[in-house]
């Protein structure tokens, strides 16, 4: 911390040795053995009040204003300590609300035009009526004091306008540190929550898959061994896979600019996820309507992944010997996706809350990119999985 800072930070310490200092001035100007009493206690009164012209600028002002009235009223001698009326004319306009510091200009005009008068081609309160100077005098005394009251008034205005640029400056500061933290924890809360339906989409399909092929080979083994073994390489690969997409996943959180990552799931895929889908055992068509269009890498991934994860609830929650179809149907401003059923899992699918968490993580990847998600159970039975998803994001 430099000296300057440190003076910044104790502005009464400041004010209290300036006070000190203008009153020795004072004292040496007036020693010449002339002063009484009466203008030493003036002096003071007049100084003292410096030491709180920024902690208590208005109290301090009006100090300096009685104690003046009195000088003017009390002693025939003009007094050095009167400096310390333009100080405070200063500190008026420089810390002091509005209407202070146009007083404080008005006050010390009008303190001139009486100190002029009082002690500089004025009249006289020693003995007979008072006695006329000469009107050049008085006005070129006036009129320098009055200089002195405007510059330091106008002193002030700077010293104001420079602190409160000072004070915007750092309101300035402060607000872009919060909009940096909240951008920061915003960003933390985005990538979290993709994080976590990434996680589940991976973890959940893969397992699901798992889980009906092991049904299924765990039956087919007592009559059809080749079946089961079929079941079982089908389990190895959906569990290398599922490895190797956990991978990619949590490499994202490793640092290190060395890293590879495979490529995004997108709709492309989709024809292969719904065969492998296939081969756990789910009877599943694909239709595809209209010619595929340009979209987005983000929008292609989601879409991936609402058919991967409305698949995943078919296998789990339909029940056995159910239908599902997926349909992509690409439209001129958005592509649709649906996945239908024929199953008896609805009502399996929903949380105690009334959705699931993969539902919900669908659905906020629709949002996302700009899209809808609709899901429900269809008339007739089964399950209903519908969403549109922009080929470009409304802004």
């Amino acid at each position: 911390m430099t000296f300057a800072d440190r003076v910044r930070g104790h502005p009464f310490a400041v004010d209290v040795v300036l006070a000190l200092a203008v009153l020795l001035v004072g004292v040496a100007f007036t020693g010449s053995g002339t002063a009484t009493p009466v203008d030493v206690a003036l002096g003071i009164g007049l100084v003292a009040p410096l030491a709180w012209r920024r902690v208590a600028t208005v109290p301090a002002a009006a100090v300096v204003v009685v104690v003046g009235l009195a000088q003017v009223a009390l002693t025939s001698q003009f007094l050095p300590a009167n400096i310390a009326v333009p100080m405070m004319v200063y500190a008026l306009a420089a810390y002091g609300p509005r209407w202070a510091e146009r007083a404080g200009l008005v006050l010390g005009l009008v303190g001139a035009l009486l100190a002029a008068l009082r002690y500089f081609g004025g009249y006289s309160y020693s003995g007979g009526p008072p006695s006329y100077g000469g009107l050049f005098e008085f006005a070129v005394t006036a009129g320098a004091i009055g200089v002195l009251v405007v510059a330091c008034w106008a002193m002030g205005l700077v010293k104001r306008g420079r602190l409160q640029r000072e004070a915007a400056a750092r309101e300035r500061t402060q607000l872009l540190e919060l909009e940096r933290d909240q951008e920061l924890r915003l960003a933390a809360s985005t990538e979290r929550a993709r994080i976590a339906r990434e996680m589940h989409d991976v973890v959940a399909h893969s397992l699901s898959v798992v889980i009906a092929q092991a049904d299924g080979g765990r039956y087919a083994g007592r009559t059809d061994p080749e079946v089961a073994v079929g079941a079982l390489e089908q389990i190895s690969a959906t569990g290398r896979q599922a490895l190797a997409d956990m991978r990619s996943l949590l490499g994202v959180l490793r640092e290190g600019d060395a890293q590879e990552f495979a490529p995004q799931p997108d709709v492309a895929t989709i024809p292969a996820l719904v065969e492998d889908v296939r081969r756990s055992g789910l009877d599943v068509d694909l239709l595809t309507e209209g010619e595929p269009m340009e979209m987005a890498g983000g929008a292609q991934l989601a879409a991936y992944r609402i058919v991967q994860e409305s698949l995943t609830n078919v296998l789990k929650h339909a029940g056995p010997a159910s239908r599902a179809w997926v349909r992509l149907q690409w439209r001129p401003d958005a592509l649709e996706v649906s996945v239908l059923d024929d199953g008896r899992g609805a009502a399996a699918m929903l949380a105690p809350d009334g959705d699931g968490q993969g539902l919900i993580g669908m659905r906020e990847r629709a949002v996302l990119h700009g899209g809808r998600l609709e899901t429900g159970p269809r008339h007739g039975g089964g399950y209903g999985v519908h969403a549109v998803l922009p080929y470009r994001r409304r802004r």
